[in-house]
């Protein structure tokens, strides 16, 4: 009889709750409710709902079956065992109320979308539709898009990138002055200021002459200048003409000659070169 008690009494024995049995798994773990909601990104004020057993406070039976799927997986319970119970309770809370099958769980970490993923993939959507917008406005009517903000040509210009300017070539300041045949029988005189002769020759191509330092006031007399290169210390000046024409008693001094702005020819009556 006192057996028969015994299992009468077992038999009518309260079942533990679920929100009891994860809060025990929980502390059993050393675990702290916040612990749980960072691993399993499920509210706090969810997780302390269903240890209380108040499943009817969560939004509705999906998010108490998925958040409380999670909780248990996370802590190690079966989690079949446990839905069966989470199950029972809502029928006792509605009994009229039936879950409907959904394949969605909220709660479950490894199903819920990251907010941070969210929002990129609407970014992602809204770039996309501003490509294909631009693509079929540009393609079906390239003429209505905005006017560009600078001439093409100007555009164009300030992106080539600008030449540095060229670094002129030093000019000479003295030294030896040197007349160099560039042709072939080519007849020139070089003569000071009082007349006397320095130089006179049929010059053939390559032949040079220098200007003697002490010349006083030397000059020059050829019917050919055009022919003849002219160097200031060893670097090249103008020539004192690129025209055909006889120049006469044009100073030929290193002053003389950097002084010039243009070669300036005295075109004199063609004359019988003499020697004086």
């Amino acid at each position: 009889m006192e057996e028969e008690d015994g299992i009468v009494e077992n038999a009518s024995a309260p079942k533990q709750r679920v929100g009891d049995r994860l809060r025990e798994a929980r502390e059993a773990k050393g675990l702290d409710i916040d612990q749980v909601a960072a691993e399993t990104r499920i509210p706090k004020r969810h997780l302390e709902t269903i240890e209380a057993g108040n499943f009817s406070a969560l939004p509705s039976r999906t998010y108490a079956i998925g958040f409380t799927r999670t909780y248990a997986r996370t802590l190690g319970l079966d989690e079949k065992d446990v839905l069966d119970h989470v199950r029972e309770e809502l029928a006792e809370g509605d009994p009229n109320a039936v879950e409907k099958p959904t394949k969605f769980e909220p709660g479950d970490p490894a199903r819920v979308p990251g907010r941070g993923l969210a929002w990129f993939a609407v970014l992602a959507a809204v770039i996309l539709l501003g490509g294909v917008y631009a693509f079929y406005s540009s393609y079906f009517a390239p003429g209505l898009g905005p006017a560009p903000l600078e001439d093409p040509e100007a555009q164009v210009a300030a992106n080539e990138t600008p030449q540095q300017a060229a670094t002129p070539a030093p000019q000479p300041t003295g030294g030896p002055v040197v007349f160099t045949s560039e042709m072939d029988d080519t007849w020139v005189k070089f003569y000071d200021a009082s007349g006397t002769r320095l130089f006179e020759a049929q010059m053939a191509e390559g032949d040079s002459f220098t200007i003697p330092e002490d010349a006083d006031g030397p000059q020059i007399w050829t019917g050919r200048p055009y022919a003849l290169a002219i160097t200031i210390g060893g670097r090249s000046v103008p020539k004192l003409t690129e025209e055909d024409t006889v120049v006469k008693d044009v100073p030929v001094t290193a002053e003389a000659l950097l002084a010039r702005d243009e070669p300036e020819a005295a075109p004199v009556a063609a004359a019988t070169p003499s020697e004086t």
